[in-house]
């Protein structure tokens, strides 16, 4: 069957740390695409420029570039200019939904249930946050992903040491309580939110190891979530996907905490698209295969 939706250009790598995983998902998309008879071309920003979009015809960009540029606003902006639809959430929602603290402060500001953070600057007391926040504890930047720049912390007093690398990351640096029942995703698509997925790594969190490069990560589909649980997770990614401004599609990632409660994490705007990748897993659970996940992606674009 073929879509008329034209010349289309998937964007793919970029000049983020997550570059590589942006390819592997931006291969994965344009022949998934092409088998169904849609004219996909990977395009990368970093070794093209977009004016070129223009000149060579593209109609639509479908884009899968992960982290800085890809999904803060950036290339959305570029992209209107152009006047080129695109995937995926606009400007406003990609930036602020990029910028973790932002998120969470809005997120605080519609009532919902955020993972308990302190922002750090260099005159943080770090023993007074250990003490407030408790070991183990996390740091990250606010606007990396794919867990790069993310330390668990277990000594008492390391805290300074690894603020000090923080400051060489995107974002302010984040300091966030260790929530312990479990680590969970819910993919959006469209106006729906998909089956949840557990996320089970064999190390001690869900590193860029665990995500991208070992086979022993367990994700189960269904979840082990209770049929009421499952359908307030659902809820709870709708009304976060939505409190940011969101589009298209998506993935909210939560944590669980050992009294049952959903705590919101992160929202992911530019999800990976590789064979690890969660959205496919969960379109799977519901009868979605991956190049026909590709093109619903797509046709929100219009």
């Amino acid at each position: 069957m073929s879509h008329d939706f034209g010349k289309i250009a998937v964007l793919a790598g970029g000049f983020s740390s997550e570059r590589d995983v942006s390819l592997n998902s931006g291969q994965a998309v344009c022949e998934a695409l092409r088998q169904k008879d849609i004219d996909a071309h990977l395009f990368d920003p970093k070794e093209q420029s977009l004016i070129q979009l223009k000149q060579e015809g593209f109609q639509a960009a479908f884009n899968v570039l992960h982290g800085v540029y890809g999904e803060d606003g950036v290339i959305q902006g570029a992209l209107e200019a152009l006047q080129i639809p695109y995937t995926g959430c606009g400007v406003l929602a990609s930036a602020i939904s990029m910028d973790k603290f932002r998120t969470r402060l809005i997120w605080e500001g519609f009532g919902l249930p955020n993972v308990p953070y302190v922002v750090m600057n260099d005159n943080s007391d770090f023993a007074a946050i250990e003490q407030q926040l408790g070991l183990p504890l996390f740091a990250k930047p606010a606007c990396e992903g794919s867990s790069f720049g993310v330390f668990m912390i277990e000594e008492a007093g390391k805290l300074p040491e690894i603020y000090a690398q923080l400051k060489n990351f995107q974002g302010v640096p984040l300091a966030e309580k260790a929530i312990t029942g479990g680590e969970y995703a819910c993919s959006i698509l469209g106006d729906r939110a998909l089956p949840v997925i557990k996320i089970i790594p064999k190390g001690k969190f869900y590193d860029f190891e665990a995500k991208y490069k070992r086979d022993d990560t367990e994700y189960q589909c269904p979840s082990d979530l209770t049929a009421e649980e499952e359908k307030q997770m659902q809820q709870l990614a709708l009304q976060a996907f939505h409190a940011l401004g969101c589009k298209g599609w998506g993935r909210v990632d939560f944590l669980r905490g050992q009294d049952g409660r959903f705590y919101l994490l992160e929202i992911n705007t530019v999800p990976g698209m590789t064979s690890h990748s969660l959205v496919p897993k969960a379109a799977r659970q519901e009868g979605i295969d991956f190049p026909s996940l590709c093109v619903e992606i797509l046709s929100y674009a219009f």
